[in-house]
């Protein structure tokens, strides 16, 4: 099977969460409910969610120089805000599990295949 990365697409405007509302706890359900069933499936590899570009840091190295930079590596409207490594039979699975996870966490979803290695 291919492993899929499926990934949550975020305004770049987005905070971490630092108040649990009661539409922030649900959208968690719906987001437990949709891995529990990854799981269930056999599709699941590995998940999480992303704190905000805020608190990204770049590493560029040329082989000899190391530098950081703080903040995103590129200005965009949009963002990586998690993720989700899946196995699926084909891109067609892999396109269905994604329109449940988008309905679960309410953002969109990406989905690339990994590169056979």
């Amino acid at each position: 099977m291919t492993q899929y990365l499926l990934s949550v697409v975020h305004e770049t405007d987005y905070e971490a969460v630092t108040e649990v509302t009661p539409e922030i706890q649900a959208q968690f359900d719906r987001v437990g409910a949709f891995n529990q069933e990854l799981m269930d499936a056999g599709a699941w590899v590995f998940a999480g969610g992303l704190m905000p570009p805020s608190s990204a840091t770049v590493v560029r190295s040329d082989g000899v120089d190391v530098s950081m930079t703080d903040g995103p590596f590129a200005e965009s409207k949009e963002v990586m805000g998690g993720f989700w490594v899946i196995e699926a039979p084909d891109l067609d699975a892999a396109l269905t599990w994604a329109g449940s996870g988008s309905a679960a966490c309410g953002q969109a979803v990406e989905v690339r295949p990994f590169q056979e290695p």
